[in-house]
């Protein structure tokens, strides 16, 4: 899954297009791109290269500090939407490792794509993995807050920390099987010749697990629970919209906006228009792409936002990271006085 629309090594990279009288596009580049061997221009020339230096600057250092502040609540409550949320942060951080990193600054911007396929193709099964991994977390996260909401009583006799971690478990090893047939995925920026049988499996396979499975339980899941809390409020009971099942909709709901751009192209340049062929489409990949990645830094901010708890503990971790700090630096001899730390959270608080 090629996250760069730079040119193949020996081709020329095109960072503007060629206008007529300084407006519009010239006829060169209307329509489809000429049947030549020929490969479209990227577009947009070193802006992807800014916007992944950009999002992995700053959403790794904030995805290492969400897993530091999510540790200290999942082990403070032990509840399993913690759990969740915490290997699905895990899972944005080798995201943004394995794809921004290495599929695109090193592979791409850096080695200008001269990879031997093997290296390429063995690299598809850990981009798709983590891919796989992280979305179907969120989806363990919504059938646990639907059982949570819809199913209390069965909710609190099957929940525990083990049964957690043992169903994260399984969804990791089985992101990493299913990520296994997409070594051979065919490189849209380098393969030529119209998509195979096995192209064209891959890309539904891609698109159903990815997008199409879990918006499907999405939406199923999110639209009982927000039936449940409408009958409440019909009955004259507070619906009790948590910080978890407001966290549960933030996450699921930018994740199919984020998303729907990259599974709409990637099927309009299966059945329509080659991206080696006309730089629409090439274009239009490449801002989908940078779309798609942006959901692997946009969590902290949603959680900042809904949760009073979250901002506390952040607080606290960043605190008590200054803190050896503030202590080394006090004068030989001094006794440093005992530092209280922050209660722990009351029973039953809620993210």
């Amino acid at each position: 899954m090629r996250l760069t629309g730079q040119g193949t090594a020996g081709q020329p990279r095109a960072t503007l297009l060629p206008t007529a009288n300084g407006s519009g596009l010239s006829q060169e580049f209307e329509g489809h791109w000429p049947e030549i061997p020929g490969r479209s221009p990227c577009v947009a020339g070193v802006i992807p290269v800014i916007y992944y230096s950009v999002l992995l600057g700053l959403g790794l250092p904030v995805n290492l500090l969400t897993t530091a502040a999510l540790a200290r609540l999942a082990a403070r409550t032990r509840k399993p939407s913690y759990c969740y949320l915490l290997a699905l942060t895990a899972s944005d951080i080798v995201t943004q490792v394995v794809i921004v990193f290495v599929g695109f600054l090193l592979q791409g911007a850096v080695l200008a794509r001269e990879v031997p396929r093997a290296v390429v193709r063995t690299a598809n099964i850990l981009e798709f993995a983590a891919n796989h991994a992280s979305v179907w977390i969120a989806v363990l996260l919504t059938v646990d807050r639907y059982s949570a909401l819809c199913h209390p009583l069965r909710h609190r006799a099957t929940s525990s920390p083990g049964r957690t971690r043992r169903a994260i478990a399984a969804v990791l090893g089985a992101a990493l099987l299913t990520g296994i047939p997409f070594y051979w995925w065919l490189d849209v920026w380098r393969d030529a010749d119209p998509p195979s049988t096995m192209d064209k499996v891959l890309k539904w396979a891609h698109c159903l697990i990815v997008y199409f499975i879990p918006c499907g339980v999405f939406l199923v899941a999110n639209s009982a629970i927000i039936c449940r809390l409408r009958r409440r409020s019909q009955r004259g009971l507070p619906p009790r919209v948590g910080k978890s099942t407001a966290i549960l909709l933030g996450v699921t709901t930018l994740f199919a906006l984020l998303w729907a751009p990259r599974i709409f192209v990637m099927l309009y340049h299966l059945y329509v228009a080659p991206v080696s062929r006309d730089w629409r489409v090439h274009l239009a990949l490449d801002v989908a792409n940078m779309a798609a990645m942006l959901n692997t830094a946009v969590n902290f901010g949603l959680y900042c936002f809904v949760s009073k708890t979250f901002r506390a503990t952040v607080r606290e971790v960043i605190h008590d990271t200054h803190l050896p700090c503030g202590l080394g630096s006090r004068s030989v001899g001094m006794v440093a006085e005992p530092v209280l730390k922050a209660p722990g959270l009351p029973r039953g608080a809620e993210l």
